[in-house]
């Protein structure tokens, strides 16, 4: 059964810049403030501000690893971790005790962008991570915007992702465009969903 709110993956550098964590928190907090779920990877930066910009709003929020559920990387983020295992929700794809290689990131960000009903690119450069989140969205046929701060610094992926549908998104204080494409539930739409689980 779909849940009743939309879930949106807000991703990005690990070395984000002021102005992405700004961007990443007034983004969240307008989500949040539309009951949209927020998830993310639980890495450095624009992940940790996600993930903890939820938190303060009263947001609820997902984080996907790339690391079995035992492990914790980035050790910073122990604590945040452990809080989101017991109120939020962890995935991971991985079972305890094995090896963390590169590959298992890039695994994690297309089981991001399959959980989600959209993607936000904050803050990337040339050669991040979130490329392989940003296709597998692209794959998926799920809306992809990236920040006017990515379009802006222009790496080489941004116009190949435009060709494919990803949009702009310029302003976190607007986003009617992002909003509408997500699959809202109807209160009647729950209420028929949750009944026919009783059949």
């Amino acid at each position: 059964m779909p849940l009743p709110v939309p879930r949106v993956s807000v991703v990005g550098t690990r070395q984000p810049t002021d102005e992405g964590i700004a961007f990443a928190r007034r983004l969240v907090e307008n989500l949040v403030r539309e009951r949209v779920i927020i998830v993310s990877g639980l890495a450095r930066g624009i992940d940790t501000v996600a993930h903890r910009t939820a938190l303060e709003k009263g947001g609820r929020t997902i984080a996907v690893l790339g690391t079995p559920l035992d492990r914790f990387y980035p050790p910073e983020n122990r604590e945040l971790q452990l809080m989101l295992m017991r109120e939020h929700l962890v995935i991971s794809q991985f079972p305890i005790g094995s090896p963390v290689t590169r590959k298992n990131f890039v695994l994690r960000n297309r089981t991001m962008a399959l959980i989600s009903n959209a993607t936000v690119i904050v803050e990337a450069g040339e050669k991040s991570g979130v490329i392989s989140q940003a296709w597998e969205s692209i794959r998926l046929n799920r809306p992809l915007f990236v920040s006017r701060l990515v379009e802006s610094r222009r790496p080489s992926w941004v116009d190949e992702l435009m060709k494919y549908g990803a949009m702009v998104l310029q302003d976190p204080d607007e986003l009617d465009e992002l909003l509408d494409l997500l699959p809202w539930m109807s209160p009647q739409e729950l209420v028929r969903q949750l009944t026919s689980l009783n059949h």
